[in-house]
């Protein structure tokens, strides 16, 4: 079959019909490069413009390939769709159409809907697994789930921010149709399905690309991963924008949160991959694009992108519900309050303020709607990154807990929980991962290491106990136990507070802002929202032990109230302790529920 003549190709093996696959790599850096076929073809690639080498050869579905660089290495295919096991075997040849949707009418949820359950996939056992969890996900309440990163990874256990093939599936996870059919019974469940990318770096082990595309990182420029990749080059850009659209358009994924956006040194890469996104997209579907950016760059949110993971509003409210201060927390330790308020009325708590490194951070973003900020408690990152992943459960006290959680499901932040924080799971979460050798004790140490800025671990000692990553053991103390029933208190808190949000406070979300927050004393604030229908939603929160002089809000409907009499408490002028109180002012008749619109 004739090579089209094109600037570029799309990365990787893509079928042309049921028996021929057109093979295009990258390598810029090679002289030569063949595509070895498991059954012992060798098959040289044409060498094309710009660093290109391609074939158009007869192949089916699942065949297993290599390619090898100038006759000396053989490496798997940095676009390959799947892997024969581990990223040092055969990726596959895969038929992207070989999947029968069930449900190829679903055209997703509206954002003003989303209320995301954050899981990984591993610890709950793969992606036939986390299927059996599903139904239970939709009685709670929850509408969307995402999946931590599942790109191929070297081994069997690892977080997924270390995959080093991000179009393929993680083998151990299950197969490329597994993965669909998780989808799929989602979509039949109404949830929606979220993926996490990275597209900042790739992982150590098994990344060849330094070897014959160095293109794809500019030496000049280093993250905590090494070289940053290079965004100017049109085969990187493409590589990435190709990769969110295959997860979007193939999958069927009804949306991409993009990890740590700070590490990507490019003005111009974002606002395209959401432009590309936007335009392929049919407009029926609902597909949201979210962001982790430590920048806090306000401008994107109004480039196609719907909303940010809030690490300001995380921050704030651990340190006012634990009291820790170290590390990044330190920016946090003199007015939690003040900007536990600032967070509610405007978004982010950094807008061009100083942190404790002395630089400015962040953008203005009170002009956003309280929908551009996803709120939790805790996520992946805010448990696994302590030392032994303790939960917040673990660390906070119970009653302010629940005034938080209320605070969490019931503003109009998008509200995002952790596996297990429904039924206040036990289990840690910790950072695990299955290297080998050298790159094993690197991990192990660096991992150590990270923890000497912490006034616990100031003795290296005391650091030595911290779980190794690689153990087998640390991955299997960190799978949740998710069982309701040990844990109803905190099952029922949650579903109450989910319907409350299902029946009073969805349908209300678009056109919502903020009307301000009061600080009242130290650890409690009263915030206000104007919402879309012309309801006014107040919540006022105490999470300290001292009770504190507040006015209610007069003529207004409480949605919740704890502890029980905090209603009373507050008509007496007194806002509780470890308080929370939900009043909403309705301007029109209530809506239905979202679930009686379906």
């Amino acid at each position: 079959m004739p090579l089209r003549t094109l600037e570029t190709w799309p990365h990787g093996a893509i079928m042309l019909d049921a028996e021929h696959t057109q093979f295009a790599l990258w390598a810029p850096d090679a002289f030569y490069v063949s595509v070895e076929l498991e059954n012992g073809q060798s098959l040289p690639l044409l060498p094309q413009a710009d660093g290109w080498f391609v074939i158009n050869t007869r192949c089916p579905a699942g065949t297993g390939y290599r390619f090898n660089i100038d006759g000396e290495l053989d490496v798997p295919d940095p676009a390959s769709r799947a892997q024969a096991g581990d990223i040092h075997q055969h990726s596959v040849v895969v038929d992207p159409h070989a999947y029968r949707w069930q449900h190829s009418a679903w055209l997703g949820r509206p954002w003003n809907e989303a209320v995301i359950y954050e899981l990984h996939v591993g610890a709950l056992g793969g992606f036939q697994a986390v299927e059996q969890q599903l139904a239970r996900l939709v009685e709670l309440g929850i509408t969307a789930i995402e999946l931590m990163p599942v790109a191929q990874f070297p081994g069997e256990r690892n977080w997924g921010y270390d995959g080093v093939l991000p179009y393929a599936p993680q083998a151990s996870y299950g197969s490329p149709e597994q993965l669909k059919h998780l989808i799929d019974t989602a979509h039949g469940h109404g949830l929606a399905v979220i993926l996490d990318v990275v597209y900042n770096h790739f992982g150590p082990d098994g990344n060849y690309l330094h070897r014959y595309a160095k293109g794809f990182f500019n030496a000049d420029k280093h993250t905590p991963w090494g070289a940053a990749i290079d965004f100017r080059r049109r085969e990187v850009r493409d590589f990435f924008i190709e990769n969110a659209l295959m997860w979007l358009l193939e999958y069927r994924f009804d949306g991409l949160r993009l990890d740590a956006v700070h590490a990507i040194d490019d003005p111009d890469f974002l606002p395209e991959l959401a432009q590309r996104v936007r335009q392929q997209v049919d407009p029926p579907r609902h597909v949201w694009l979210m962001l982790e950016n430590e920048h806090n760059q306000a401008s994107l949110l109004q480039q196609g992108y719907d909303a940010q993971w809030n690490d300001d509003g995380h921050n704030a409210l651990h340190v006012l519900l634990t009291g820790e201060i170290d590390a990044y927390y330190a920016d946090y330790a003199q007015n939690p309050t003040e900007q536990l308020a600032r967070c509610l009325s405007q978004g982010f708590v950094f807008q061009g303020h100083i942190n404790r490194h002395g630089k400015s951070r962040g953008e203005p973003s009170g002009h956003l709607p309280p929908s551009a900020f996803i709120l939790f408690l805790q996520n992946h990152d805010q448990i696994g990154n302590r030392a032994f992943g303790e939960r917040l459960h673990q660390l906070a006290h119970p009653e302010a807990l629940k005034a938080a959680t209320a605070l969490l499901l019931l503003s109009p932040m998008i509200p995002l929980m952790f596996m297990g924080d429904e039924c206040a799971a036990e289990q840690p979460f910790l950072f695990f991962t299955s290297h080998h050798g050298e790159l094993a004790r690197l991990v192990r140490e660096g991992r150590r290491n990270e923890f000497a800025a912490f006034s616990a671990f100031a003795d290296p000692h005391r650091r030595e106990q911290i779980p190794d990553p690689n153990a087998p053991q640390t991955f299997e103390a960190s799978r949740p136990a998710l069982n309701v029933a040990g844990a109803s208190a905190t099952h029922g808190l949650y579903r109450q507070l989910l319907q409350i949000r299902h029946r009073h406070i969805i349908a209300r979300l678009p056109g919502a802002q903020a009307l301000g927050a009061e600080v009242l004393a130290d650890g409690a604030v009263s915030a206000r929202w104007l919402l879309g229908d012309g309801s006014l939603l107040r919540i006022d929160l105490n999470l300290s032990h001292q009770p504190v002089v507040h006015t209610p809000q007069a003529d207004a409907q409480v949605l919740f109230e704890h502890p029980p009499q905090a209603k009373g408490l507050l008509d007496q002028g007194t806002l509780a302790p470890y308080c929370a109180l939900v009043t909403l002012k309705p301007a029109a008749p209530l809506p239905p529920p979202d679930g009686e619109r379906q």
